[in-house]
């Protein structure tokens, strides 16, 4: 025989022909689970007692069918108390909210940096060309090539050809202290004192003491003339001397403008290119001089310190 479960139960009239049972499982917690289940018992005859027989539970939801005659019918019903979350839009998709506002901070920040700080290679000295800052004697600045952004620069390494002097290169980095020059006059010009153009003037390479100096000396890479540090304190010729040409209708020179430097002696101007060098000075490019005006004669006064104007007595 199938083992059987007998259930006792209090029999309380609700109608003529119809009893209700309430079958209590488990303990109190249980009670509260998301399925509790409660089932009705409607009796076909006036019977007290009755045994029931275990069997296969109907799957949930479904309503089992009626049995034979005199047997009772069980009806099965689940209630949950699941129920669909309507969350707000903004809840159910919060996390992609929060990586689309990192993304447009991200790229905010980014198109501020490049808007705002300097490039070694692509940008002009902004902040002080804008105010168009007057460049006097004595003061130390750095010349940068219009063409290619390079700053004009030299260093204790002699040419190995030529002249032998100390070479002259254009070096593609901002912070290196062998791209300064000290601007000195060749006449009565004291410190402070504006330039004009058409003035001769002197470069002074601040590191090493010597002149920026040319000659008819084949230049290294192009072949044309040398540029070259020649000379110190106390040392100087006229082979040190550059005519300063500014370009358009700038009287003195200011940092917003653009310039030549002729030399007296040969009358090449100061010219560079992007033909660089290999070994010694690797990834530095040739300067030299050059007889015509070309594009890559120009040259822009970059970073410095500048020396205010002497206000005259």
């Amino acid at each position: 025989k199938k083992p059987t479960t007998t259930i006792k139960y209090h029999r309380r009239l609700e109608s003529r022909n119809c009893l209700k049972f309430h079958l209590r499982i488990g303990t109190s917690s249980e009670l509260h689970r998301a399925s509790a289940k409660s089932f009705i018992v409607a009796p076909s005859g006036l019977q007290q007692h009755q045994t029931l027989t275990r069997r296969k539970s109907a799957p949930p939801s479904t309503l089992s069918q009626a049995g034979a005659p005199g047997s009772k019918r069980i009806v099965l019903k689940e209630s949950s108390s699941e129920s669909d979350l309507d969350l707000p839009f903004w809840q159910r998709t919060w996390f992609i909210v929060l990586l689309l506002l990192m993304a447009i901070s991200f790229f905010g920040l980014a198109l501020f940096l490049f808007l705002t700080l300097d490039s070694d290679y692509t940008s002009t000295p902004v902040s002080a060309a804008s105010e168009g800052v007057q460049i006097t004697y004595g003061s130390a600045i750095k010349l940068m090539h219009e063409k290619t952004k390079f700053r004009l620069h030299s260093h204790d390494v002699p040419y190995g050809s030529g002249s032998g002097q100390q070479s002259v290169t254009g070096f593609p980095g901002v912070d290196d202290a062998n791209s300064y020059w000290a601007v000195r006059s060749t006449d009565s010009s004291k410190q402070g004192d504006p330039i004009k153009s058409g003035s001769i003037i002197r470069l002074q390479h601040m590191k090493t003491r010597r002149w920026l100096h040319s000659h008819l000396h084949a230049s290294p890479i192009s072949g044309n003339m040398e540029v070259s540090c020649f000379g110190d304190d106390k040392e100087s010729d006229t082979g040190d001397y550059w005519r300063l040409e500014i370009e358009g209708s700038g009287k003195t020179w200011r940092q917003d403008q653009r310039i030549r430097l002729q030399h007296v002696d040969t009358g090449g101007y100061l010219h560079s290119h992007d033909k660089k060098y290999t070994r010694i000075a690797g990834g530095q490019q040739e300067v030299c001089g050059v007889k015509e005006k070309r594009p890559d004669n120009v040259w822009l006064a970059a970073e410095g310190v500048y020396f205010p104007v002497t206000e005259s007595k």
